[in-house]
């Protein structure tokens, strides 16, 4: 028996994508179907190639190829990552999706979910970059492990350091001493955030990971009033003291419309040596920041002594010890994240986002 390819295509097509609920022959995501007798090879390309939603479409997609008489489908994934809308004088016109990570409160581990989860997405495929906007107190050249000397090509733009293929910038890649401080008052920070944003190459990138410092000043309102963010991904713990400056962190996103994507809880809890879980902080602040910014729980870190450690030794738990629990959590919340980033720009454009020129995603993992 001979499938048709005509019919194949067609029911391949008719599969609903989960995360937005629109089929993939609406969102132009299946090409190059091809078929020889009951074996079907097609193209397949994912909202994000950091998708949560990758193994029930892979489900669909075979249900749906053999009932149309194949039986074996050979899927090659692509990503075809929608943009937020840019406007004409957007600082960062190729960068599809603006994500600050931010909290009211300092101590809570932003730089830690920030570096991890840009990390995460970056091991899917995606093109990402991470931008430290903690001009006072940036953490980023430790975590990731890289120092040196932003240059320019074309004396113009600066060219983003890299480090695991994550475009970064930070202002500790220029002081001429890591224990300098910086004495700045808020035009001077103003002007280094817009020049981070406007005169870094960052290219093309899927997603733009803001680093942001404590706080509801100047850095984050700079940020909100200059550049088009996709939605804010708020971090905190679980105690009491926390939450009461988180709130004002999800306050000023609501006061300045503002998306918030999710919320991440970090530090949940300890696991011992005999396996008990033990909340040191007590439990249930992220569930009561989620409830308060009406946005989802993206998921817990748990406290674990390698998020520490592999931190301070420059290369990200999720990068060094990919497979380990922790790691797990990192790439869950990844996961959810990329889905809601995709909801948030379909929500933006009413529904439909526009189709950009897809890519073949390498295999990452």
């Amino acid at each position: 028996m001979t499938v048709s390819q005509d019919a194949v295509g067609k029911a391949l097509a008719e599969v609903v994508d989960p995360v937005v609920q629109k089929t993939l022959g609406e969102l132009k995501a299946v090409r190059d179907v091809t078929v020889e007798g009951t074996v079907v090879r097609a193209t397949v390309d994912l909202l994000s190639p950091a998708t949560g939603a990758r193994g029930a479409l892979v489900q669909s997609l075979e249900a749906a190829a053999a009932k149309a008489g194949a039986t074996k489908l050979e899927i090659t994934f692509g990503s075809a990552v929608r943009t937020r809308q840019i406007a004409g004088d957007d600082p960062c016109p190729e960068v599809k999706n603006v994500i600050p990570v931010m909290s009211g409160k300092g101590g809570v581990g932003k730089s830690t979910v920030a570096a991890n989860l840009a990390l995460s997405l970056l091991r899917s495929g995606a093109r990402v970059g991470l931008l430290d906007c903690d001009i006072y107190g940036p953490s980023v050249p430790t975590m990731l492990g890289i120092m040196g000397r932003p240059i320019s090509k074309d004396g113009k733009l600066i060219e983003p350091l890299e480090r695991f293929g994550l475009k970064i910038m930070s202002i500790g890649f220029l002081l001429e001493d890591p224990k300098q401080s910086v004495i700045w008052r808020g035009p001077m920070i103003q002007g280094a955030l817009q020049q981070f944003l406007k005169d870094v190459s960052w290219g093309k990138l899927d997603y733009l990971i803001l680093d942001l410092p404590p706080g509801t000043g100047d850095v984050a309102l700079t940020l909100f009033q200059k550049l088009k963010v996709t939605g804010g991904v708020i971090v905190t713990t679980p105690q009491e003291v926390a939450l009461a400056d988180v709130y004002k962190s999800v306050s000023m996103c609501q006061k300045l419309n503002v998306p918030i994507l999710g919320v991440v809880e970090n530090m949940s809890y300890f696991i011992d040596t005999a396996g008990a879980r033990i909340e040191i902080f007590g439990r249930g602040g992220g569930a009561k920041v989620a409830e308060f910014a009406k946005a989802p729980l993206l998921g817990q870190v748990p406290i674990d002594p390698s998020v520490r450690e592999w931190g301070d030794n420059g290369t990200p738990v999720v990068q060094a010890q990919p497979g380990s629990s922790v790691a797990k959590a990192f790439n869950d919340i990844a996961e959810r994240l990329a889905d809601k980033v995709t909801q948030a720009v379909f929500e933006s454009y009413g529904g439909a986002a526009p189709v950009e020129g897809p890519k073949r995603l390498p295999i990452m993992r």
